[in-house]
């Protein structure tokens, strides 16, 4: 009950604060809109090329190949096979990830070894390339320095642990 009173009281309670501070609280909600109207259109054509490379990559069967290319040293690595595709599409697409996260659980479960370990894996990694083009994009900063290759490396080593992980604190 209090939950569905929380919107609404937090509308009110701004609209308030504006009339006690003397603001004109539409035209600085009209501000706010365009300024995030200008940002969107900043960041579109990345979140565009983004999108176009990730149904690229699926549809080509080159998501596939990399897989097959990765298996051997996911199997070193204790990580199951069934794993590969939303790992290595983890970092570029989120929605895309989740997909074949939901495939997984409705296969193997989600009490299994893969759907645990597919769990922690969505929990310790991030989409790393719509994160980079999304807040570099609205701040027009161009060179990214060693922004890149140190998120991938957290998502490599989220990827690699989270099947060890798994194993050690809940079994295989």
């Amino acid at each position: 009950m209090a939950a569905d009173l929380l919107l609404p009281l937090l509308f009110c309670g701004i609209l308030c604060w504006g009339a006690v501070q003397g603001v004109d609280v539409f035209a600085a909600f009209r501000t706010g809109a365009a300024r995030g109207l200008t940002a969107a259109g900043e960041i579109l054509p990345s979140l565009i090329a983004l999108v176009t490379a990730v149904a690229m990559l699926r549809a080509s069967g080159a998501l596939e190949l990399l897989c097959s290319v990765f298996a051997p040293a996911a199997e070193q690595l204790g990580l199951p096979e069934e794993l590969l595709p939303m790992a290595l599409l983890r970092p570029v697409s989120g929605s895309g990830a989740l997909a074949l996260f939901e495939d997984i659980l409705t296969r193997f479960g989600p009490d299994s070894f893969i759907g645990r370990t597919a769990s922690v894996l969505m929990g310790s990694t991030e989409t790393t390339f719509y994160t980079i083009a999304l807040y570099f994009g609205a701040t027009k900063v161009r060179n990214t320095r060693h922004c890149l290759p140190a998120a991938l490396l957290a998502d490599l080593a989220g990827i690699c642990l989270s099947a060890a992980a798994v194993g050690l604190f809940l079994g295989q």
